[in-house]
């Protein structure tokens, strides 16, 4: 963590100081706003803290609820979640509060005695097999509290206008905020009271039954499977040996997922309810808790469990929907799009694969950078044309995976040929969940694959896979990625030829380029954080002899950056070889990483015509 870098600072330097809009913020919802989020579940939150990193921006969140959420209903956390967790400041934190998913177990019929249970498989869970951030189960109301204190925190000083409903909008063809908001009050001393407010831009984060989908037209698209499950977290006594483990069970009686919770004695069931008849008409989301946890012990045997207490039930079945458009733009169009949506108000599925709340965040981590940049003029508007493209396939993506996994959960014991296999798919197919499959194709924010064979272990489009190097300044052994927060700039990586000497040229020759899309008045890496690694080893690099480029002097004070050099290893610090373990080029590469740590743009040190051409189709000149 860096700080000081415009004064000391004596406090919590997780505060920052306010800017902008973050200076004498007013308690009540302003006529006239940049961005409205309705909506503070996983996206808007995430959103709602990314757009604190703009307080020349002004943002307002809306949530009829009354105050925070107390209780939420998911509570998987993938890695590529964790990842995004620690560029908003609080990996750490959360880890230490949330259940480590470190295995999962399967258990099957005992060919024996089949209806009894058996355990058929103990895999190690895939997380630290792919990155080096866990697999982690926390509620969904920590998660929205660590992002409300990250947007509260940031300079923009955003919290949340509880007990304010959305209740539509027209979207106008002209006029500097042509969305018009019509919002209730439905909580507080002004309940009962409606109004009218305008808005540049609005993201509907607002659940699946979003009603700004509604009010742009949109309508989800797929359907309901008939099938049912229940889900309830529970506090029980069991004799039931894998209480504490992840779980899959099937059984003559059914199937049980069982995931257990944060807090050593909390765990979530969701468990097999069996074939809906066509005309049940939703009857079966009746089914009391009583009937549930019968069910449960049912699949559990010769084990049972003994409920103590049930801190939150329910039914659903399982449905898969995507939105026909992700904004208010109709295909074809070339008008920039006002109106957004995230999370479940665009895609819906089951909740066994865990992964709801954390496509969600992703959504509200891509708009999010995205308008800040159109917004602060740093970015032309059709760059906000590139999230419905990006995201919807993502989506779907997610619709058919969790598809192919709700089916392999909920076989019958006759249906399954190999015992194994639910194990083998579970750990073969581990990259989808974990967050890490998603890709983006050619756009003008993500490059051609033209170079890729310079940085192999660097896949054009997805997410910046960190790699441990040594900080030249200090000796200190990090990982390259987690010095990039969550701030809104993009990243740039000058990794080094043989000699150095072709890294030390190409920061002379960029270095106009980068301040060409850099507002005079700002630090020279406001919008470009570059750092260079070298191939030489820590203890024979200098970083006061390195370019200019990679020594910035900002802050009031004018401090210089030392933290933008660093050194591969092996050396007397550390095994790893960063030039080695991603298959970078001897002849050095450059690898441009977007505000939302995907890899933009792989280029040889000697391409500065074609980094050039890549950010003019990206920024605009500033001013």
């Amino acid at each position: 963590m860096q700080f000081h870098h415009h004064g000391y600072v004596s406090g919590d330097p997780r505060v920052l100081p306010a800017e902008g809009t973050g200076v004498d913020r007013p308690v009540e919802l302003p006529d006239e706003i940049d961005v409205l989020i309705v909506g503070s579940g996983p996206a808007g939150m995430l959103l709602a803290a990314q757009m604190s990193q703009f307080p020349g921006v002004t943002t307002r969140i809306i949530e009829k609820r009354d105050g925070r959420l107390v209780l939420g209903q998911a509570d998987g956390i993938q890695p590529r979640s964790v990842e995004t967790f620690q560029a908003f400041g609080f990996a750490e934190r959360i880890i230490a509060e949330a259940y480590n998913i470190g295995w999962m177990n399967f258990w099957g019929p005992d060919p024996e005695r089949p209806e009894n249970i058996v355990r058929t498989a103990r895999t190690a869970d895939y997380a630290y097999d792919i990155c080096e951030f866990p697999h982690l189960i926390v509620n969904q109301a920590r998660v929205l509290d660590y992002f409300a204190e990250a947007a509260a925190d940031g300079p923009g000083r955003i919290l949340p206008d509880y007990g304010v409903e959305f209740t539509g909008l027209t979207v106008h063809d002209a006029g500097e905020h042509p969305v018009e908001v019509r919002v209730r009050h439905v909580a507080g001393p002004r309940e009962g009271e409606e109004r009218t407010i305008r808005a540049k831009y609005v993201v509907g984060c607002d659940g699946a039954r979003s009603g700004v989908r509604d009010a742009i037209g949109r309508t989800h698209v797929g359907g309901i499977s008939a099938h049912a499950w229940g889900v309830m977290d529970v506090l029980v006594n069991t004799d039931f040996p894998d209480w504490r483990t992840k779980c899959a069970i099937n059984s003559e009686a059914g199937n049980i997922l069982h995931i257990p919770r944060e807090g050593g004695y909390l765990s979530r069931m969701y468990i097999d309810l069996g074939e809906v008849a066509d005309d049940d008409n939703h009857e079966v989301r009746k089914t009391p808790i009583e009937a549930i946890i019968a069910k449960a012990n049912a699949i559990l045997h010769p084990y049972a469990i003994d409920v103590k207490e049930v801190a939150w039930h329910s039914v659903y079945e399982v449905g898969h929907r995507i939105t026909d458009g992700f904004d208010d733009v109709d295909a074809g169009s070339t008008a920039a799009p006002r109106v957004f949506l995230t999370g479940d108000a665009c895609h819906t599925h089951s909740a066994k694969a865990g992964q709801g709340m954390n496509v969600s965040m992703q959504d509200g981590f891509n708009i999010g950078w995205k308008l800040g940049a159109v917004l602060t003029g740093r970015s032309p508007e059709s760059l906000l044309s590139t999230y419905g493209a990006e995201r919807r396939p993502v989506a779907q993506q997610l619709i058919d995976f969790d598809r192919e996994w709700s089916t392999l959960m909920a076989r019958k014991p006759e249906e399954i040929s190999d015992p194994q296999e639910l194990a083998t798919y579970y750990l073969a197919t581990a990259e989808f969940p974990s967050g890490f499959m998603t890709q983006y194709t050619a756009s003008m924010i993500t490059g051609t694959d033209a170079h890729q064979g310079l940085a192999t272990g660097f896949p054009l489009g997805k997410r910046f896979k960190s790699a441990e190097v040594v900080r030249v300044a200090d000796g200190n052994v990090v990982h390259l990625g987690h010095h990039a927060k969550a701030d809104g700039r993009w990243r740039v990586y000058a990794f080094g030829d043989e000699s150095g000497a072709g890294v030390d040229a190409w920061a002379a020759a960029a270095e106009p380029l980068f301040a060409r899309f850099t507002p005079t008045a700002a630090d020279v890496d406001a919008v470009f954080d570059v750092k260079a690694v070298y191939r030489q080893a820590a203890e024979d690099l200098d970083v006061t002899c390195a370019p200019a480029l990679f020594q910035p002097k900002t802050g009031p004070l004018g401090l210089t950056d030392w933290e933008k050099v660093y050194a591969s290893g092996p050396s007397k610090w550390t095994a790893a070889d960063v030039f080695a373990d991603r298959g970078l080029s001897a002849d050095g590469v450059v690898i441009v990483v977007r505000p939302d740590q995907y890899v933009a743009a792989i280029l040889p040190l000697t391409a500065v015509d074609e980094l050039a051409g890549f950010l003019e189709g990206a920024f605009l000149p500033a001013s």
